[in-house]
């Protein structure tokens, strides 16, 4: 059974998200064996300078691959990724595991987005849209593409 991490950078807090991101990972246990991995955003002032920001990425990309399986593929989420359907990203998770990739580790960074450098580390750079979205929301879309995957590849009617 394939490996799936989810390492954000963020803890949820709303309820609704919480809610909603525990019944993907019930859902996927039948798949796969899921871990969710949360690291701490690094705090920054209201209004950061670029210097912040980037000394804050480098400081969480740090703590991103002290966590990171060796032999693990890295997919980054993030927004200049490519976009792939559902039915495409799929059939690559269907070809990692063909190639005997066993752990795959989705990776969404925090409210400044990740390092330039640990994107450049990911075997796939993925966008969810063009649009910007909450880094908690895109947790449960990207636990409910991985359980489409998974779905998709079984067979079942779930993806129509």
């Amino acid at each position: 059974m394939q490996k799936v991490t989810i390492l954000c950078v963020g803890k949820l807090k709303e309820k609704f998200y919480i809610d909603a991101a525990a019944e993907y990972v019930k859902r996927l246990s039948r798949f796969c064996k899921l871990e969710l991995v949360e690291l701490p955003e690094e705090r920054l002032p209201e209004d950061p300078s670029p210097a912040q920001i980037e000394a804050a990425l480098l400081k969480e990309a740090a703590a991103i691959r002290a966590k990171l399986p060796s032999g693990a593929a890295l997919i980054a989420l993030c927004v200049e990724g490519e976009p792939r359907s559902s039915e495409a990203l799929a059939r690559q998770m269907a070809a990692w595991a063909s190639q005997g990739v066993g752990h795959l580790v989705f990776l969404i960074g925090g409210s400044f987005g990740l390092h330039p450098s640990i994107k450049a580390e990911a075997r796939l750079r993925l966008s969810m849209s063009p649009m910007t979205f909450p880094h908690h929301l895109a947790r449960v879309m990207v636990l409910e593409q991985i359980y489409r995957a998974y779905q998709i590849n079984a067979g079942t009617k779930y993806h129509k």
